[in-house]
């Protein structure tokens, strides 16, 4: 009897242990970047390969081609301190749905207030040589003759274009003409902070307009073909990045 009680008060004491062992929680969660795209207005989807009236030039322009690139992905903390999301180099690719989300991984469970991103590709990896990835010379977008990226294609067809179509290949990162910028988006002023939580996506929503690229530039039947850096480059580059706005968060 004396055995069995000793065994049973081990039992209860090990079981109750096992109870009180805290169950591990994750550390890390992950934040995706989710890029719709509109013509005008939030109202109307963009897509390849179908007809838009350009709000301000009224030219008819058909899309065959549209990419872009968006890099160095930082979030800032609510205590201030910033994470980089490493290796951070997206091609947005509107032939391929799965490019217009950015997946960050790996992110430190907290409270986030602010994104920081680039478009374009930044000098270091434009003089960096043949690379891979989003940065692979097989997406088409590098100059072997500048050394360099295109931060920007949209290439298709017009009648309002002497030829028939358009092609704008946008790029340069050094000098007056550089098209880099870095874009700041603060989520609590339109949405809500991102919260990241062990285990779990949170969303953050962005709306790029492809029109904006002719905003100042005017009309195809102008200039219809852009291959090198330069002051209308520049111009278009500009308002086109100023057309990706916030939308919202999902936590």
């Amino acid at each position: 009897m004396i055995a069995f009680a000793i065994a049973g008060l081990t039992f209860t004491s090990c079981k109750k242990e096992e109870e009180e062992t805290p169950t591990a929680t994750a550390s890390v969660g992950s934040v995706s970047i989710n890029l719709e795209h509109k013509w005008e207005d939030e109202a109307t989807n963009f897509t390849l390969n179908a007809e838009y009236i350009h709000p301000v030039t009224n030219d008819t322009l058909n899309f065959t081609t549209m990419k872009y690139y968006i890099s160095n992905l930082k979030l800032k903390k609510s205590d201030g301190t910033w994470w980089t999301h490493p290796e951070s180099y997206f091609l947005v690719d509107l032939e391929n749905e799965s490019s217009t989300k950015l997946m960050m991984s790996n992110v430190p469970v907290g409270t986030y207030t602010e994104l920081s991103y680039t478009f374009g590709v930044d000098s270091t990896r434009n003089v960096s040589g043949a690379q891979t990835g989003a940065l692979s010379i097989a997406n088409n977008m590098f100059w072997s003759w500048n050394s360099g990226y295109i931060f920007l294609k949209a290439e298709g067809t017009s009648v309002n274009s002497s030829t028939g179509s358009y092609s704008f290949h946008l790029g340069g990162f050094t000098g007056t003409n550089s098209i880099l910028s870095t874009k700041n988006v603060v989520f609590l002023s339109n949405s809500t902070d991102v919260v990241v939580t062990g285990n779990h996506e949170s969303e953050i929503h962005m709306i790029t307009f492809p029109d904006k690229l002719w905003n100042t530039s005017g009309s195809v039947s102008n200039t219809n073909t852009i291959h090198m850096p330069g002051a209308m480059a520049k111009m278009m580059a500009n308002d086109f990045s100023n057309g990706i706005v916030f939308e919202h968060v999902h936590n």
